[in-house]
């Protein structure tokens, strides 16, 4: 696997010194000192004397020494002379917050590659992008407001747009933010060095990513991995998709497969947790600070409120979450804390009956934390401050961080609407380590999240995907079945015995040499989709039969396949390869046959995969239920299911750089075997092709 080009990027996020240069300088000067920098600051201007009550240097050249850090704020031009000049006193990195670069076409492009060039081995975060800020250490290379505060620890935040990310650390959620960097137009670092400079800081506790594509999923690839070792759990909102105008699509592999469920696939392979929104990202963000990823998916709720546990308990249903129920003795030590009166269950309603008894309501959250759930949840909205007085919910947040206090169990607070828990008392419950969440929805999504983070640091490390191989020169053809078939056969995959013919008198001489019942199809490089074009005859018994299906078929492709007919079937897969144009190759499993794209069960694995992975994957399929034996039928033989898989995949990796698409549809699954019933394979010719 090659390596990319990597930079350290540790002076520029935690500088001891700091050069500001062109407009904007004065903003950067006055966000350092309020947030309290210890280190030097230099401004740099070739007229004034001093700037901001600093001493200002003329040039680069005048600086006391190489700086840690530089923000430039001059235009794009200049921006290039500059870097080379700070490259050359070796400065530790510089934001570049000029724009017309590549976002503006071809000569911006040229700006671009030169700005690289001057950079060299200076890791420069840009162009066309705010910067960074470390609120851990003061230190602000940012030309605008910003809404965030010092912490000690805290979450990074990584996005590709400057707005966004002043968005994000205006949050009022009660989030710690330890780090927000800004890409722009990540001409030199892209997310996978900015990800690597966090992981080196042990006071980041998780990492959010906002992404708009992935430029470099190799290297990004290989900082999750990092970050999965060091239990850090990475969580990405990934929005647009990646090229697909240049595939041309004939397979249900393509249609199955788009570039956004490809991405998901590849996220999920390397490590990272895909969220839907930025308010999921900032609940699972805060969650994972105070509680961690999530040893499993079991979850409690409580409230005073019937309408709110049904609330929760809608709001749980596709989420994988699971409100498990309590047990007999479990019950039993909850309802001896509550008036008769009270049902217990889960979710929990407890009624008013103690309601502001901090006391009583210890026992009883104790007692529902002691049935060992992954995570405690308490739905609780508090009274607007400005008009009411929430005295009387003050006990009820105080009784649940007793109770985890006393049971060691993990516990959240879930306001049903964000404004229902000011930032004031999030901050206060984050100090106690209970989680305060804001929004039903978005809370049970982060929940989720933190869950699957659980499992992500829980699994075995899995392979790195492969790095895509660019697609040889050359046309593309597309094989016949009867050709595809043999590639595949040759690499181990079970093909139905078969001949290929040109007369019916040929098809029905090899029907009863195969054995009846037999099927036919016209077959040739043209033919994409039999079944549609009525190109298909199924379980024909004897020899009149095969002879009028095919006279019926002469006319429609190149040659005439005679197969054995595959009977005992108990379910079909479909088996597919599809190309990313950045990702690269995949496979593609799912529920197959003529209905395929409707049904659309489907679930992507990066190359290469294991065995255990794929028998996963099939398993999750709704198909899977016909694969343990629906209503008194045989079992299918997954074991061969899963070998048929493999094979495929060693057959795309083995012609990685020709491979364009391909099918198996449908993979016939019987109680002895798996038979590829029908390929569609697509090449780029070699020359012996030709």
């Amino acid at each position: 696997m090659t390596q990319p080009r990597r930079f350290d990027l540790s002076r520029l996020l935690r500088p001891r010194s700091i050069a500001v240069i062109g407009r904007r300088m004065v903003e950067v000067i006055r966000q350092c000192r309020r947030m309290g920098f210890a280190g030097e600051i230099w401004p740099v201007h070739p007229q004034h004397d001093t700037v901001e009550g600093l001493p200002a240097f003329r040039s680069v050249a005048e600086l006391p020494a190489a700086p840690d850090a530089v923000f430039l704020g001059i235009n794009r031009h200049a921006a290039i002379e500059v870097t080379t000049a700070l490259a050359e006193r070796r400065a530790g990195g510089a934001v570049c917050y000029a724009s017309g670069f590549a976002e503006t076409g071809a000569e911006g492009a040229d700006l671009q590659a030169r700005l690289v060039e001057a950079a060299g081995a200076m890791p420069v975060l840009g162009p066309n992008c705010y910067g960074v800020i470390n609120y851990l250490d003061g230190v602000l290379l940012w030309p605008d407001q910003h809404g965030g505060q010092r912490v000690e620890r805290g979450v990074a935040l990584v996005t590709q747009s400057s707005n966004i990310a002043i968005n994000l650390t205006m949050q009022r959620r009660g989030l710690p933010i330890a780090y927000v960097a800004t890409l722009g137009n990540q001409a030199a670092a892209g997310p996978a060095e900015v990800i690597e400079a966090f992981l080196d800081d042990p006071r980041v506790t998780a990492i959010g990513l906002h992404i708009e594509g992935l430029g470099d999923p190799a290297g990004l690839a290989r900082a999750a991995a990092r970050a999965r070792r060091q239990g850090v759990p990475i969580l990405a909102l990934k929005t647009g998709r990646s090229a697909e105008g240049a595939r041309l699509t004939l397979s249900h592999t393509a249609s199955l497969a788009g570039a956004d469920a490809v991405t998901d696939a590849f996220l999920r392979r390397i490590g990272v947790v895909r969220v839907a929104s930025l308010p999921a990202l900032l609940e699972a963000l805060k969650l994972l600070h105070v509680a961690g990823p999530l040893p499993g998916r079991d979850i409690a709720s409580m409230s005073c409120s019937g309408g709110e546990a049904a609330l929760i308990a809608d709001a749980a249903l596709g989420t994988g979450l699971r409100f498990r129920p309590l047990d007999r003795e479990q019950a039993a030590r909850v309802a001896a804390t509550v008036p008769e009166l009270v049902t217990v269950s889960n979710p929990f309603d407890y009624h008013t009956f103690i309601w502001a008894d901090a006391p009583a309501m210890t026992e009883t959250f104790s007692a529902m934390m002691a049935a060992g759930f992954d995570l405690m949840l308490l739905v609780l909205d508090l009274p607007r401050g400005d008009r009411c007085s929430d005295a009387e919910w003050v006990p009820s947040l105080e009784a649940l961080v007793a109770a985890s206090q006393r049971t060691g169990r993990k516990a959240a607070v879930i306001a049903s609407l964000p404004e229902g828990l000011p930032e004031d008392r999030a901050e206060a419950l984050i100090a106690t380590g209970v989680a305060p969440l804001l929004g039903i929805e978005d809370a049970l999504a982060a929940v989720a999240a933190a869950a699957e983070a659980g499992d992500i640091l829980g699994e075995a490390d899995a392979p790195l995907p492969a790095e895509p191989v660019p697609l040889a020169p050359g046309p593309v053809r597309t094989l016949s079945e009867w050709e595809g078939k043999r590639r595949l056969a040759a690499q181990g995959v079970l093909v139905p015995e078969g001949r290929l013919v040109r007369s019916p008198e040929d098809a029905v001489a090899a029907a009863e040499a195969i054995g009846l019942p037999v099927v036919l199809k016209a077959t040739g490089a043209g033919l994409a989709h039999k079944t549609e074009l009525g190109a298909v005859r199924l379980n024909l018994a004897d020899a009149a039969a095969a002879r009028e299906a095919a006279g019926a078929l002469a006319g429609f492709g190149e040659a005439l396949l005679v197969e054995r007919m595959v009977g005992d079937t108990v379910a079909e897969l479909i088996v597919g390869i599809g190309r990313d144009p950045l990702l690269g190759l995949h496979l593609v499993l799912g529920s197959g046959g003529t209905l395929v794209e409707l049904v659309g069960d489907r679930r992507i694995l990066m190359l290469p995969t294991g065995r255990a992975e794929v028998a996963a994957a099939i398993r999750s399929l709704k198909v899977a239920r016909l694969l343990d034996g629906h209503r008194g039928r045989p079992p299918g033989d997954l074991d061969a299911a899963v070998e048929a898989v493999l094979a495929v995949q060693d057959f795309a990796l083995a012609c990685a750089d020709r491979l364009v698409e391909l099918d198996v549809n449908p993979l016939m699954v019987t109680p002895r075997g798996a038979v590829a019933a029908d390929v569609l394979l697509r090449l780029v010719e070699e020359a012996d092709d030709r």
